[in-house]
């Protein structure tokens, strides 16, 4: 019955969603699930609720904090400054007492609007924005429209989560030349301490005479006698920081309030807007299938919403949608969602590998503790660099190819770029250190073969196996990377570069299928491994042995609970391949099972119930990209191949940011 509902609501979803930009939810009180859609400026993120003017939760990008789940850093839940009550002649506004309610995410300008009516009193709507141009502020607009003389009432009272320490909330009022700023405060300490987290907020008032507010501790509210037919606008401002980022958060936070007060409305919304107008200059444009287009800019929308240019900082598999996977960073960013943000803006991409690179230290004392040389990347990574992974989970361990995932992205940040200064400055000390380890992991056997023994598959469920297709392929590229960029930057090259970059064995079955490892013997798989050596690692490059591989492995996958990670590949390649039947059928299987009413969020298996998953939809938009796009990129940068659409598909246009 439960499944049958949610294939319901999503066949009445598929019947309304149309429009390239916008997704609408009708009566979202009534949705049942409800699947909040994720405001995010690369900072924080802001996800909706059924309730008018509420959040589910409010994260920060890089705030960890070790406490609870796994006994590990994780993200924690924030101090919502946003957070609203409104009553009407003494009523509060509810879920119950509305009517014509809707929701609607305009990618377009990254926000979030929803209107309704309250009785015979009024109508309501309001706008909400992650503020692009201040990443640590967002925003929320209110047009009332009086159908009566009433009695408005508008509370911010800031939303305080179990898990933080409230120290101190604070409320100043002053009065600048521009306007009043109305100050309220909440001062916090992370769940250890280890922080000091500050929010703060302020009413905006786009017109004189400006209402007198009142305020209680953690509260501050205004009261507005309207008349009827009368427009009333008000927006709210909060911003949110923490000491990660700067060292006196009060002031700090304190002063992002005031400065976004000062501006106002319309000049915080010019600058968001404009600012996601330049962003939307990397775009998708799809014809002949309205609804693929709108998914695609979901995912396009999703991405950019959780990257910024120079913040140095990474990806989680859920980007700013919640807490999930912790906020850490796995191969997720630098093998699944970094390709499509470097053919479109390659300025975001880059703040993933920076991510990497400041974290190269880490990686080294990791590889020592190990035993290795050079530089080992964690499985899972938060803000020190060092393994973050559960210690009931073997991938932190033995899940090593990550590190080849690591170098081949800063190669490929390279080789789209050809920045040769930053390949000498930024990135070889990462390359060299990466081969290092790998140097010292392969190892010999008495015969003096090459292997590399006692790893996790990128298909998870193998464990401890020996000679992994995929890691061995990702180290010898790694060892490959490493040897041309010693040439492109005047560096030695290693003897045991060269020993073992093409020494490790990629072995074939009975049947003539490349062996996922050392005694495969047809198990069930996770996701894709063996198929990722034809794309990305360009291992293997018979279109024969290509498609073998793939009619093995995609009856190897169970359908019900594994992460969206293989179908996309799967697309690609027989995109690549000219099969437009089966690319399209595989396109659509890596997405659709997985979306969520109702805005079509993107979990992470089919039947999950964890959105929003960055990682699928970056697999998704390399198959547009790199295989119906016919993009490929080379030594000497990005080249387009005639390429093969989808079936149904009548036309696709990939638009580079310049």
């Amino acid at each position: 019955m439960k499944k049958t509902l949610l294939l319901l609501l999503l066949i009445s979803i598929r019947l309304q969603a149309q429009d390239a930009w916008k997704i609408t939810a009708l009566e979202p009180q009534k949705c049942n699930p409800y699947y909040g859609v994720t405001l995010a400026n690369g900072m924080l993120g802001l996800v909706s609720s059924q309730v008018p003017f509420q959040h589910k939760c409010l994260v920060l990008n890089g705030v960890y904090d070790k406490f609870g789940r796994g006994n590990v850093s994780n993200y924690f839940e924030n101090v919502d400054p946003l957070n609203v009550e409104m009553s009407i002649d003494g009523q509060a506004i509810t879920t119950d007492n509305i009517s014509k309610y809707t929701q609607t995410l305009d990618m377009q300008r990254a926000s979030l609007s929803a209107s309704f009516v309250f009785g015979q009193k009024a109508s309501i709507s309001y706008e909400e924005y992650a503020l692009r141009e201040l990443p640590h502020s967002a925003l929320m607009v209110v047009n009332i429209h009086t159908l009566e003389d009433c009695q408005v009432t508008f509370t911010n009272r800031h939303k305080l989560p179990k898990d933080l320490r409230i120290s101190n909330q604070r409320y100043v009022e002053m009065h600048p030349s521009k306007g009043p700023v109305y100050l309220l405060s909440t001062d916090a300490k992370s769940p250890t301490g280890k922080w000091d987290v500050t929010a703060s907020s302020s009413f905006i008032f786009a017109e004189k005479p400006y209402p007198s507010v009142s305020q209680e501790k953690g509260m501050a509210a205004v009261t507005l006698n309207l008349h009827h037919g009368q427009d009333y606008k008000i927006g709210i401002v909060g911003s949110l920081l923490a000491s990660n980022e700067h060292p006196d958060v009060q002031n700090e936070a304190d002063r992002m309030t005031i400065f976004a007060a000062l501006e106002g409305i319309d000049r915080l919304v010019n600058r968001h807007v404009e600012a996601w107008k330049q962003l939307w200059k990397g775009d998708i444009v799809i014809e002949g299938n309205p609804q693929v287009q709108q998914d695609v800019h979901s995912m396009l929308y999703h991405l950019y919403s959780f990257i910024r240019k120079d913040s140095r900082k990474s990806i989680s598999p859920m980007g700013l949608s919640g807490l999930g996977y912790n906020g850490h960073i796995f191969w997720d960013a630098d093998i699944w969602m970094f390709p499509a943000l470097l053919v479109l803006h390659p300025e975001l991409a880059k703040a993933m590998v920076d991510y990497r690179i400041d974290r190269l230290q880490a990686a080294r004392q990791n590889a020592s503790a190990h035993g290795f040389e050079g530089a080992m990347y964690p499985w899972e990574s938060s803000d020190s660099g060092l393994e973050e992974t559960p210690t009931w989970a073997l991938t932190g361990t033995f899940e090593h190819h990550i590190t080849g995932c690591v170098a081949l992205a800063a190669w490929n940040y390279y080789r789209v770029t050809q920045d040769s200064a930053w390949l000498q400055r930024e990135a070889w000390p990462l390359l060299q250190q990466t081969a290092d380890f790998w140097a010292s992991r392969i190892e010999t056997d008495n015969h003096g073969k090459a292997h590399i023994r006692n790893v996790v598959c990128a298909d998870e469920y193998a464990e401890n196996v020996d000679d992994n297709a995929f890691t061995n392929a990702i180290a010898m590229l790694n060892l490959l990377i490493a040897i041309k960029a010693a040439g492109l930057t005047g560096h030695s090259v290693k003897a045991e570069w060269l020993k073992y970059a093409d020494a490790l064995p990629i072995t074939q079955m009975q049947n003539g299928v490349t062996a996922e490892y050392a005694g495969y013997n047809g198990q069930a798989i996770k996701q894709a491994d063996v198929n990722l050596l034809a794309y990305p690692l360009g291992f293997i490059t018979d279109s024969q042995q290509i498609e073998r591989d793939m009619e093995y492995y995609a009856k190897k996958v169970p359908h019900d609970d594994t992460p969206a990670m293989t179908e996309s590949i799967f697309a690609l390649l027989y995109s690549q391949m000219g099969n437009a039947h089966k690319a399209a059928e595989y396109f659509k299987s890596g997405y659709e099972p997985n979306l969520l009413p109702p805005f079509r969020v993107l979990a992470e298996c089919k039947g999950g119930t964890n959105p929003y998953f960055a990682t699928g939809a970056g697999g998704e938009l390399q198959a547009v990209i790199f295989g119906f796009g016919g993009y490929e990129i080379t030594d000497k940068g990005l080249i387009q191949k005639p390429a093969t659409l989808p079936e149904g598909w009548k036309g696709l246009k990939i638009k580079r940011a310049e």
